[in-house]
């Protein structure tokens, strides 16, 4: 039995494909159900009796800076978040990982899913009925995780929290200090270099109900779990876009974010009835294609 020593909530990156509201503000801090989607997660790790709860901010790192003394949290700034993926945010937390919850910042718990007492490292999942292209894994009889592949159909995948031991913390840090400055390590998921070393990262599945663990990717899965979000989408650049067509907000839909050379989303493209439309950030404007 492993007691918690931390946790830390990953909030740096841009969330290009929640555009045009990560374009505002960080998907963390977006409401759903009338509570911040960080708020409420820092809120069950304090109620679970979590003592140290540290942030990783990159993008729009200063909107975060309320969060420490609301609820004295401790906000930790990835400098590499626009060059490298979610590597470089375990890289910034290496010298505070022990028996520790990695969380996401985006994620929503209909159920407080933590607890002070955690008997095994873990990585929590819902079960796909049907096919998905989430991130599937295999498991022995003891639950073991021993294989992850992207994609496959009727299957426990990836969704959620995990929790490390520190045994776990400290040989996960090992290779990533020893492959970080690889060119391809650059691009890579922690998950991708943890699927990698599977033989020596011993990581169980924890099972959730499907009700429980929430993400949301886009505008239209989140009006999907939080209808209010149709007819408001508390962004001010569809709210202009729905002045200009003359039209309610609920008449925009298919919001889908575009990129150009950069992690950042360029834009987005959505339907007004049966027409598509594309939307540039740089020059603030919209037009039929």
């Amino acid at each position: 039995m492993y007691t918690v020593d931390n946790a830390v909530i990953m909030a740096a990156g841009t969330a290009s494909r929640f555009s045009p509201l990560s374009h505002e503000m960080p998907k963390a801090l977006i409401p759903v159900k009338g509570e911040v989607l960080i708020e409420r997660q820092i809120s069950q790790l304090r109620e679970a009796g979590i003592p140290e709860i540290y942030i990783v901010t990159g993008y729009k790192a200063e909107q975060f800076a309320y969060l420490e003394e609301k609820f004295g949290v401790k906000l930790i700034h990835n400098p590499d978040y626009l060059t490298r993926n979610n590597n470089a945010s375990i890289f910034a937390v290496k010298d505070i990982l022990k028996n520790t919850y990695i969380c996401s910042a985006d994620n929503y718990f209909s159920e407080n899913p933590f607890e002070r007492e955690v008997s095994d490292c873990y990585y929590a999942a819902v079960y796909a009925d049907g096919p998905t292209k989430e991130w599937c894994m295999e498991y022995d009889g003891d639950g073991v995780i021993t294989d992850v592949k992207i994609g496959g159909e009727n299957a426990w995948y990836m969704l959620g929290h995990t929790f490390w031991s520190e045994e776990f913390s400290r040989g996960f840090l090992e290779i990533l200090e020893r492959e970080y400055d690889l060119p391809e390590t650059a691009d890579l998921l922690w998950e991708s270099i943890y699927m990698a070393h599977l033989d020596t990262l011993k990581m169980k599945i924890r099972k959730y109900n499907t009700d429980v663990v929430f993400e949301f990717d886009t505008l239209d899965e989140l009006r999907e779990f939080d209808e209010s979000y149709i007819c408001n989408t508390h962004s001010e650049i569809l709210k202009d876009v729905a002045e200009k067509l003359q039209c309610g907000e609920k008449d925009i839909t298919e919001v889908v974010a575009y990129k150009e050379d950069t992690n950042e989303a360029a834009g987005f493209t959505f339907l007004f009835g049966s027409e598509k439309y594309k939307y540039s950030y740089s020059e603030n404007t919209f037009w039929r294609i």
